[in-house]
Protein backbone atom coordinates (compact mmCIF):
# COMPACT_ATOMS: atom_id res chain seq x y z
CA UNK A 1 0.00 0.00 0.00
CA UNK A 2 2.97 2.31 0.32
CA UNK A 3 3.10 5.41 2.45
CA UNK A 4 0.17 5.85 4.84
CA UNK A 5 -1.97 8.94 4.15
CA UNK A 6 -2.69 11.12 7.20
CA UNK A 7 -5.14 13.96 6.78
CA UNK A 8 -4.77 17.11 8.85
CA UNK A 9 -7.99 19.06 9.21
CA UNK A 10 -9.76 20.73 12.11
CA UNK A 11 -12.97 18.80 11.39
CA UNK A 12 -13.06 14.98 11.22
CA UNK A 13 -14.57 14.87 7.72
CA UNK A 14 -14.41 11.73 5.59
CA UNK A 15 -16.20 11.50 2.25
CA UNK A 16 -18.10 8.71 0.57
CA UNK A 17 -18.29 9.75 -3.07
CA UNK A 18 -19.59 8.22 -6.26
CA UNK A 19 -22.29 8.53 -8.85
CA UNK A 20 -26.04 8.13 -8.26
CA UNK A 21 -27.14 4.68 -7.11
CA UNK A 22 -23.57 3.51 -6.49
CA UNK A 23 -24.31 2.57 -2.87
CA UNK A 24 -23.09 5.66 -1.01
CA UNK A 25 -26.06 5.88 1.36
CA UNK A 26 -25.96 2.18 2.20
CA UNK A 27 -22.23 2.36 2.90
CA UNK A 28 -22.64 5.43 5.14
CA UNK A 29 -25.49 3.70 6.98
CA UNK A 30 -23.28 0.66 7.67
CA UNK A 31 -20.26 2.77 8.67
CA UNK A 32 -22.41 4.92 10.95
CA UNK A 33 -23.77 1.82 12.66
CA UNK A 34 -20.23 0.41 12.97
CA UNK A 35 -18.70 3.55 14.53
CA UNK A 36 -21.71 4.36 16.74
CA UNK A 37 -21.54 0.77 18.01
CA UNK A 38 -18.01 1.54 19.19
CA UNK A 39 -19.28 4.47 21.25
CA UNK A 40 -18.19 7.15 18.79
CA UNK A 41 -20.37 10.17 18.06
CA UNK A 42 -21.03 10.14 14.32
CA UNK A 43 -22.54 12.97 12.29
CA UNK A 44 -23.43 12.83 8.61
CA UNK A 45 -23.79 15.42 5.88
CA UNK A 46 -25.67 14.57 2.69
CA UNK A 47 -25.26 16.70 -0.42
CA UNK A 48 -27.98 16.78 -3.04
CA UNK A 49 -28.38 18.66 -6.27
CA UNK A 50 -32.15 18.69 -5.80
CA UNK A 51 -34.32 21.11 -3.90
CA UNK A 52 -35.73 19.39 -0.83
CA UNK A 53 -38.15 19.91 2.03
CA UNK A 54 -37.96 18.31 5.44
CA UNK A 55 -41.25 19.68 6.63
CA UNK A 56 -44.56 18.78 5.06
CA UNK A 57 -46.53 21.38 3.14
CA UNK A 58 -49.02 23.00 5.50
CA UNK A 59 -47.06 22.07 8.63
CA UNK A 60 -46.35 24.76 11.20
CA UNK A 61 -42.71 25.08 10.16
CA UNK A 62 -43.64 25.27 6.47
CA UNK A 63 -46.13 28.01 7.33
CA UNK A 64 -43.42 29.90 9.28
CA UNK A 65 -41.06 29.71 6.29
CA UNK A 66 -43.80 30.72 3.85
CA UNK A 67 -44.49 33.75 6.02
CA UNK A 68 -40.89 34.86 5.54
CA UNK A 69 -38.83 33.30 8.35
CA UNK A 70 -35.20 33.09 7.24
CA UNK A 71 -34.58 30.28 9.72
CA UNK A 72 -37.01 27.97 11.49
CA UNK A 73 -36.25 25.49 14.24
CA UNK A 74 -38.50 22.69 15.35
CA UNK A 75 -37.70 21.21 18.75
CA UNK A 76 -38.98 18.26 20.77
CA UNK A 77 -37.65 16.31 23.71
CA UNK A 78 -35.76 14.01 21.34
CA UNK A 79 -34.92 15.98 18.18
CA UNK A 80 -34.01 19.42 16.84
CA UNK A 81 -34.12 20.45 13.20
CA UNK A 82 -33.20 23.82 11.77
CA UNK A 83 -34.41 24.85 8.34
CA UNK A 84 -32.56 27.79 6.82
CA UNK A 85 -33.51 29.55 3.63
CA UNK A 86 -30.40 30.27 1.51
CA UNK A 87 -31.84 31.14 -1.90
CA UNK A 88 -29.94 34.43 -2.18
CA UNK A 89 -26.82 33.31 -0.31
CA UNK A 90 -26.12 30.24 -2.44
CA UNK A 91 -24.98 26.83 -1.26
CA UNK A 92 -22.78 26.98 1.86
CA UNK A 93 -19.33 25.41 1.84
CA UNK A 94 -19.00 21.92 3.29
CA UNK A 95 -16.75 23.19 6.09
CA UNK A 96 -19.32 25.85 7.05
CA UNK A 97 -22.05 23.21 7.31
CA UNK A 98 -19.81 20.85 9.30
CA UNK A 99 -18.79 23.63 11.68
CA UNK A 100 -22.46 24.15 12.60
CA UNK A 101 -22.83 20.57 13.80
CA UNK A 102 -22.33 19.53 17.39
CA UNK A 103 -18.84 18.11 18.06
CA UNK A 104 -18.46 14.60 16.63
CA UNK A 105 -15.71 12.02 16.43
CA UNK A 106 -16.42 11.42 12.74
CA UNK A 107 -18.43 13.35 10.16
CA UNK A 108 -19.26 11.11 7.21
CA UNK A 109 -19.97 13.12 4.08
CA UNK A 110 -22.11 11.77 1.24
CA UNK A 111 -21.56 13.38 -2.12
CA UNK A 112 -19.31 16.44 -2.40
CA UNK A 113 -17.24 14.56 -4.99
CA UNK A 114 -14.78 17.42 -5.44
CA UNK A 115 -14.45 18.43 -1.77
CA UNK A 116 -10.98 18.83 -0.37
CA UNK A 117 -11.39 15.96 2.10
CA UNK A 118 -10.20 12.36 2.19
CA UNK A 119 -12.73 10.03 0.58
CA UNK A 120 -13.56 6.60 -0.71
CA UNK A 121 -15.00 6.24 -4.19
CA UNK A 122 -17.99 3.88 -4.29
CA UNK A 123 -18.62 1.88 -7.47
CA UNK A 124 -21.23 -0.71 -8.38
CA UNK A 125 -21.24 -2.77 -11.53
CA UNK A 126 -24.92 -1.95 -12.13
CA UNK A 127 -24.13 1.76 -12.47
CA UNK A 128 -20.61 1.67 -13.84
CA UNK A 129 -19.53 5.10 -14.99
CA UNK A 130 -16.76 6.25 -17.26
CA UNK A 131 -16.32 9.32 -15.02
CA UNK A 132 -14.11 7.83 -12.31
CA UNK A 133 -12.81 9.91 -9.43
CA UNK A 134 -9.79 7.87 -8.30
CA UNK A 135 -7.56 8.45 -11.34
CA UNK A 136 -7.57 12.24 -10.95
CA UNK A 137 -8.32 12.94 -7.28
CA UNK A 138 -5.41 12.28 -4.89
CA UNK A 139 -7.85 12.55 -1.96
CA UNK A 140 -9.63 9.39 -3.10
CA UNK A 141 -7.72 7.08 -0.79
CA UNK A 142 -9.46 3.86 -1.81
CA UNK A 143 -12.25 2.36 -3.87
CA UNK A 144 -15.17 0.31 -2.54
CA UNK A 145 -16.80 -1.79 -5.24
CA UNK A 146 -18.94 -4.84 -5.86
CA UNK A 147 -16.87 -5.91 -8.87
CA UNK A 148 -13.21 -6.11 -9.89
CA UNK A 149 -11.93 -2.61 -10.72
CA UNK A 150 -8.77 -0.94 -11.94
CA UNK A 151 -7.35 0.26 -8.62
CA UNK A 152 -5.33 3.17 -10.01
CA UNK A 153 -2.71 2.25 -7.41
CA UNK A 154 -5.18 2.54 -4.54
CA UNK A 155 -6.59 -0.08 -2.16
CA UNK A 156 -9.85 -1.70 -3.23
CA UNK A 157 -12.41 -2.92 -0.70
CA UNK A 158 -15.49 -5.02 -1.23
CA UNK A 159 -18.53 -2.80 -0.62
CA UNK A 160 -19.45 -5.05 2.30
CA UNK A 161 -16.01 -4.94 3.97
CA UNK A 162 -17.13 -2.48 6.63
CA UNK A 163 -14.32 -3.46 9.02
CA UNK A 164 -11.68 -2.82 6.35
CA UNK A 165 -13.17 0.48 5.23
CA UNK A 166 -13.64 1.60 8.85
CA UNK A 167 -9.99 0.75 9.58
CA UNK A 168 -8.91 3.00 6.67
CA UNK A 169 -11.03 5.83 8.07
CA UNK A 170 -9.54 5.36 11.55
CA UNK A 171 -5.99 5.38 10.11
CA UNK A 172 -6.82 8.57 8.24
CA UNK A 173 -8.72 10.54 10.89
CA UNK A 174 -7.90 8.88 14.21
CA UNK A 175 -7.18 8.70 17.00
CA UNK A 176 -10.61 9.85 18.11
CA UNK A 177 -11.28 12.01 21.14
CA UNK A 178 -14.49 10.13 21.94
CA UNK A 179 -16.80 13.10 22.11
CA UNK A 180 -19.37 12.51 24.83
CA UNK A 181 -22.75 11.41 23.55
CA UNK A 182 -25.50 13.79 24.57
CA UNK A 183 -28.07 12.26 26.90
Amino acid sequence: MGKEFRFSHSLPLFGIAGWSNSGKTTLIEKLTRHFAGQGLRVATIKHTHHKFDIDAPGSDTARHRAAGAAETAIVSGSRVAVIEEIESAGEPALEAVAARLNPSDIILVEGYKSANIPKIEVRRAAVASEKLLAPTDPLVLAIAADYEVDAHGKPVFDLNDIDGIAALIVRTLGPFNRVQQRA
